[in-house]
């Protein structure tokens, strides 16, 4: 199936690793032109080191801070003038923290809601214009399931992901009229380098690869086992295509049948 996707231009954020660099595989793949920023320089030299030679013309990375709303509305209009055009952008980042409501700090409250929810806006707003001026301009927020259902051990993570849901759909009401679709990816537990975070935390004795079927089990996963990036980028990919047309303020939710349960 042809997703329509070549000769369009992505800007996606975090994706020197895991999702974001799934779906910006992805979209180079379909023959489109992509942008994509992190903090840390050695995860996009490495991201730079396995494509470039296939798709020199049509990658662009940057080391940037998506908490840096100018830093990165910087960012993105370099793209947009690399590429000459912007077609849609995936906002994908944000690092998760342990502890309930009580015992988070504020500070970790703080950087929450400024890294998931901020960086969205940060994202969106330096885009508007060219997503505007696109045939088939696409906003793809990379989100969770703990945004309907919260998980006691990530209190803050939860209601900023609850924060980013509801801005996801302000923001497909605001921009529908201008058509610019808005929708959500809300991810249940997929393998990245957070789960393997968790599961050194855990102390747990059994295999990381045990330890995911188990967690697959106690989230009450009904394909029974835990996702990878390269499963959640076709659904973001198909998001961005201009097929999908009549597709906006919606979730899809991507967590195997888990249903929101932590």
């Amino acid at each position: 199936m042809d997703l329509r996707l070549a000769g369009r231009a992505y800007y996606v954020t975090g994706g020197s690793r895991g999702i974001g660099r799934a779906i910006a595989e992805l979209l180079l793949a379909e023959g489109a032109s992509v942008a994509t920023c992190a903090r840390g320089a050695a995860g996009l030299g490495e991201l730079r080191a396995a494509l470039s030679s296939e798709h020199r013309d049509r990658l662009l990375t940057q080391t940037v801070d998506v908490a840096d709303a100018a830093a990165l509305g910087r960012a993105v209009g370099t793209a947009a003038d690399r590429f000459g055009r912007l077609d849609g952008v995936v906002a994908n980042a944000g690092a998760g923290v342990s502890g309930g409501v009580l015992t988070t700090p504020d500070t970790e409250w703080q950087d929450q809601f400024r890294v998931k929810v901020m960086s969205v806006l940060n994202l969106v707003t330096p885009a508007v214009l060219a997503l505007q001026r696109s045939d088939a301009g696409r906003v793809v927020v990379v989100n969770g399931v703990t945004a309907h259902a919260p998980e006691a051990s990530m209190a803050a993570v939860s209601a900023a992901r609850a924060a980013v849901a509801n801005l996801t759909r302000s923001l497909a009401v605001e921009l529908a009229p201008s058509g610019v679709l808005v929708n959500a990816i809300s991810l249940g537990a997929i393998v990245t380098d957070r789960q393997r975070a968790r599961y050194d935390a855990s102390g747990a004795a059994e295999p990381f690869a045990d330890w995911c079927v188990s967690e697959a089990t106690r989230r009450g996963v009904l394909i029974g086992r835990l996702g990878t990036p390269r499963e959640v980028a076709p659904v973001a990919a198909l998001l961005l295509s201009p097929l999908c047309s009549y597709v906006t303020g919606s979730s899809v939710d991507v967590s195997g049948g888990s249903g929101g349960r932590t």
